[in-house]
């Protein structure tokens, strides 16, 4: 059932595991939830046609209006069937299943269509605020109904009481960029300890991420994108405001050694947040520290101690993307009580989900193996939403920081406050920093190649004591030569790239892969939109 809003619930209490403990080798819970599913659907697990499942679920209701069977493929069927069949049409099948049983003088059959189609208006009732579409078939199902005298099916299917309910999404808007608000990057950064501040950044993330409704997640499916899913958008704006307000905050201070306080308030932050078991800020925050515009300040990184640094690789292991972030999954998976998940990593493996299974089977039935997957994947984002944080937000604080929040910096207004901060060093070209992984100061010729595919053409020979190595000296001199001929041709770098976050599903140009993660997954070129992985 979908859940819109946030109910009330006790505080939970956060179990402290230990360090060594192991990760649990056994079914997670939406794997057993869907096995015991799949057994209590019997043979409709294996496969159905859509006639079939319509028919099992009005089957569900007896005579009195009450459920007779387990419910599971009745919310699986009106959670998920617009994956392979829109809410308009699937109503259209079920009133033309009402006029068969009318012209067969089936009267049991139409009292259970109606106490289906009211289970339908009163458990998801959002779907008839949303789809016009919907609310059009309903309403001559109204008209068919009524033309035919049937009081009690009137009844029945009445939809005016949809108005009367409370709708969370009238306070979710979508998000405008208005540039010419006045950019105060902090209104209490300085006067609230890193537990105060971890603790309020979560209860904003809390109560946007319990705004996410079932069918927020159904529109993501179905659209492979957020556009036009103003939840969905206002929890991706609002990690990347985080993500954007780290940089600001650090780059806010005028000396390398007042930047490396913040710089290291932070790290405490990431900590905190950490233990609050709130995974999607902890991800902004350590997105926002590791930014190339922070991590290019060398000045500033020299006054950061080493355990801070270390506690930072830590943070970075964490939440990297290697082995489908293999290190999140399993911390995440050892979570107990409150926790809010990376929710670009969830979203991803919906996608994944919902394009790696057929619709349908090959006999042409419903491959209802895939619903209960995808039904199960939303449920346990969805049931997150009704365990309360385990802490207490001062009001006025969240107000304060929702302003120290709303940015709307751009990328090169970021970049240019950078290099104001700590002026480019052209001695050490940082590309090659990004390619010598071992710090040996010297990169193979296969790395130089993709370094040299920005060029049209090679400039000057590498590599002159041939020792299939590229040494520093030798590449700075190549970018000098190169400089210089483009200068004089009059070019520029083929790619003016820029960190972007993608709001859908992108793939490199370059490799073809996949770009993963919640916040500035790769690179952009400005002129020609070229997309590339980091």
């Amino acid at each position: 059932k979908p859940t819109h809003g946030c109910r009330t619930a006790p505080k939970a209490r956060l179990e402290a595991k230990p360090a060594n403990s192991p990760f649990p080798s056994h079914p997670s819970l939406a794997q057993i939830t869907q096995f015991r599913m799949m057994v209590s659907l019997g043979h409709l697990a294996k496969g159905a046609s859509l006639d079939d499942l319509i028919d099992s679920c009005i089957q569900s209701f007896d005579a009195d209006g009450n459920l007779c069977r387990r419910n599971h493929l009745l919310q699986v069927v009106l959670t998920m069937h617009r994956i392979i069949i829109s809410s308009a049409e699937l109503l259209r099948k079920v009133v033309t299943l009402y006029k068969d049983a009318l012209a067969k003088n089936s009267p049991g059959l139409c009292l259970k269509i109606c106490y289906f189609v009211r289970y339908w208006i009163t458990e998801f009732w959002v779907m008839f605020k949303m789809d016009a579409s919907l609310t059009d078939t309903m309403e001559e199902f109204q008209e068919l109904v009524k033309a035919k005298g049937e009081e009690l099916h009137c009844r029945l299917i009445d939809t005016t009481q949809i108005n009367a309910r409370d709708w969370s999404r009238k306070l979710t808007q979508r998000i405008k960029s208005n540039t010419s608000k006045k950019r105060k990057v902090s209104l209490l950064f300085d006067h609230l300890e890193p537990e105060e501040l971890s603790e309020h950044l979560t209860y904003l993330e809390f109560k946007s991420f319990r705004r996410i409704s079932f069918s927020d997640y159904q529109n993501y499916l179905v659209n492979s994108c957020v556009k036009e899913n103003p939840t969905m958008e206002r929890s991706i704006a609002l990690c990347n405001g985080i993500s954007q307000w780290v940089q600001l905050m650090v780059l806010s201070r005028p000396t390398p050694q007042l930047r490396a306080e913040v710089f290291i308030k932070f790290i405490q932050v990431a900590q905190k947040l950490h233990q609050l078991q709130n995974f999607n800020t902890l991800m902004a925050v350590i997105g926002g520290l590791c930014h190339s515009s922070i991590s290019r300040l060398k000045e500033t990184s020299s006054h950061v101690p080493h355990e801070i640094n270390k506690v930072l690789g830590e943070m970075t292991e964490l939440l990297s993307s290697s082995r489908n972030y293999d290190n999140y999954r399993r911390a995440y998976g050892e979570c107990t009580d409150f926790k809010i998940p990376i929710l670009g990593v969830h979203l991803k493996d919906l996608i994944s989900l919902y394009e790696a299974m057929p619709d349908y089977l090959e006999d042409g039935k419903v491959n209802v193996h895939k619903l209960l997957a995808l039904y199960n994947h939303i449920s346990e984002l969805v049931q997150l939403q009704e365990v309360a944080p385990p802490l207490e937000a001062n009001k006025d604080l969240v107000h304060l920081l929702t302003l120290s929040l709303d940015l709307y910096y751009t990328e090169d207004e970021i970049y240019e406050l950078s290099y104001a901060r700590e002026p480019r060093n052209h001695r050490a070209p940082s590309v090659f920093k990004n390619y010598d992984h071992d710090q040996d100061g010297y990169i193979s010729q296969e790395e130089f190649e993709k370094i040299a595919a920005s060029f049209p053409f090679s400039f000057c020979v590498m590599d002159k004591d041939r020792e299939g190595l590229i040494s520093r000296d030798e590449i700075t001199a190549y970018f000098m030569r190169a400089s210089s001929i483009y200068s004089k041709l009059g070019l520029g770098f083929p790619h003016n790239f820029q960190e972007t976050t993608y709001l859908k599903p992108t793939f490199c140009d370059n490799c073809a892969g996949f770009l993963w993660g919640v916040i500035k997954q790769g690179y952009r070129c400005k002129g020609n939109k070229y997309s590339e992985s980091r």
